[in-house]
C-alpha cells in the first residue's frame, strides 16, 4: 500500500513509520521543512505542506491508498496559556481541515483516513466506565476533540472511509508523557499524582500501532475508535506496577495542589479521570498484546 502519514517523527507517527516500511509499505510524510523533502533514507518520500495556510502538494498525495494523521502540537510540552491553548487547537483543528479537503479534491480519493483524537472528548468520567457511545465532555481538551474531529468530515463527504482514533496514554520509554515517568521511577523519586484514585486509560506503542495498522484494513469500521487497553487502572496501580518493573521504591506522592502550582489548567488532565474501554476494537476482533499494565510498562522498556 502506498501510504500517507502525517506527524511522522513524533512518538507514535515514527514507530507506525518503521512497522509500515518494515513490512514493504511505501510511505508518504508529509512536512513542514523544504530541508526535509524528497527520498529519505529509510526509503520513504517527503512532501511538503503548510497546514496553517491551508496548502499541502495535492500531486504528491495523488495515488495514496490510505492516510494516518497524527500531527499537532504536544498537549504536555508546555504550561498552558491563551496562546498556547490555541496552538494545541489550530494544529489540529486547521491541519485536519487541510488535509481532508485536499483529499477530498483529489481525482481518485484514498480509501481511509485515520484522523488522530483522544479519549480526552469524553472530558472528565470519574470511575464511569465508558466506551464510543459516551457523548462529549465539556472542558477544553473535550471541545478540542469535538472540533478536531468535525475538521475532517469534507473527508467523509467525499465517501473516504474516516476513522477516529481516540488514544489514551501511550506507554512508551521513548517520550510523550509516559516517557516522563521513567526516568524520575528509575532514581526511586516516583509516586502517585494527587489522590491516585484517577483512571488512566493507557495503551503500549505496539498496540497503538498494531491498532492502527489494523483499522486500516477493517473496512467495517469507521467513525470514533478508542485506542486504549481493555484493562483500565488508577494512577495508585500505574504507579505500584511501573515500581514493580522498575524495582524501586515509590514513596514521593504529589499532592493535588502542588501539581496545580506546578501545572496550571493543565493540571485537570493529571489528576482527572478516564475509565475507557477499546469496545469497538474488541467487537472488530482486534486482539491486543499487552492488555495490562504492567505487560505494557515492560514492553516500553523494551522498546
Amino acid at each position: 500500500m502506498r501510504i500517507a502519514v502525517t506527524g511522522s517523527t513524533g512518538l507514535i507517527g515514527s514507530a507506525l513509520v518503521r512497522s509500515l516500511l518494515t513490512d514493504g509499505h511505501h510511505v508518504v510524510r508529509l512536512v513542514r521543512h523544504r530541508s526535509a523533502l524528497g527520498p529519505h533514507p529509510d526509503g520513504s518520500t517527503a512532501i511538503g505542506w503548510n497546514p496553517a495556510r491551508g496548502e499541502v502538494d495535492r500531486a504528491g498525495l495523488a495515488g495514496v491508498d490510505a492516510v494516518v494523521h497524527l500531527a499537532g502540537a504536544g498537549v504536555a510540552e508546555r504550561r498552558w496559556n491563551d496562546a498556547y491553548k490555541r496552538e494545541i487547537r489550530d494544529s489540529r483543528v486547521l491541519s485536519t481541515r487541510t488535509l481532508a479537503t485536499a483529499l477530498a479534491e483529489l481525482e481518485k480519493p484514498p480509501a481511509v483516513l485515520l484522523s488522530a483524537s483522544a479519549v480526552g472528548f469524553y472530558g472528565q468520567t470519574g470511575d464511569r466506565v465508558i466506551d464510543e457511545s459516551a457523548p462529549a465532555g465539556s472542558d477544553f481538551l473535550a471541545g478540542v476533540c469535538v472540533d478536531w474531529e468535525a475538521a475532517a468530515r469534507p473527508a467523509e463527504e467525499a465517501g473516504i472511509r474516516v476513522v477516529h482514533p481516540r488514544t489514551g496514554l501511550v506507554l512508551s520509554s521513548r517520550g510523550g508523557a509516559g516517557g516522563r515517568l521513567f526516568p524520575l521511577f528509575k532514581l526511586g523519586l516516583g509516586g502517585r499524582l494527587g489522590s491516585g484514585e484517577q483512571y488512566w486509560s493507557f495503551v503500549s506503542t505496539a498496540d497503538e500501532v498494531a491498532a492502527l495498522r489494523f483499522l486500516l484494513e477493517a473496512d467495517q469500521v469507521r467513525g470514533p475508535v478508542n485506542l486504549t487497553a481493555p484493562n483500565p487502572v488508577t494512577n495508585a496501580e500505574l504507579t505500584a506496577a511501573l515500581g514493580r518493573v522498575l524495582g524501586r521504591p515509590t514513596p514521593f506522592p504529589v499532592p493535588e495542589f502542588a501539581l496545580r502550582l506546578a501545572l496550571g489548567e493543565m493540571a485537570v488532565e493529571v489528576v482527572g479521570s478516564h475509565r475507557v474501554l477499546p469496545a469497538k476494537l474488541l467487537a472488530a476482533g482486534f486482539g491486543f498484546r499487552h492488555p495490562e499494565v504492567e505487560q505494557a510498562l515492560r514492553a516500553a522498556l523494551d522498546e
